[in-house]
């Protein structure tokens, strides 16, 4: 049985979120990547793996060796299902910032 990992789960860990940002810019090597962290290959390789099943990142392999990419697709999914949230905290906080200049200059 192949049991899919969750997108947010994976995302949460401030880790796998600092691969992200490191790969979107250009693909790299896993050993590319776990020298950016002070953490031991293995682990970074988990990380790697994780994101990987979340289809956060695509492998592709060079000869020898694997370069992983950032899959845009993916991350617009994750972005399209967080924007109404968004949206309604942006609408919740500008009232409340409405209501504190009211009653500011109604003191």
């Amino acid at each position: 049985m192949n049991l899919r990992r969750d997108v947010f789960q994976a995302i949460a860990d401030p880790t796998r979120r600092a691969i992200l940002v490191l790969v979107a810019s250009q693909s790299m090597t896993a050993g590319a990547i776990a020298s950016n962290f002070d953490t031991a290959r293995p682990t970074v390789s988990k990380h790697l793996q994780i994101l990987t099943e979340c289809e956060l990142l695509r492998q592709e392999q060079n000869g020898r060796e694997v370069h992983y990419h950032l899959n845009p697709v993916k991350m617009k999914e994750i972005a399209d299902f967080i924007e109404p949230f968004r949206k309604f905290w942006d609408d919740r906080f500008n009232k409340l910032e409405a209501i504190m200049k009211q009653y500011k200059t109604n003191k």
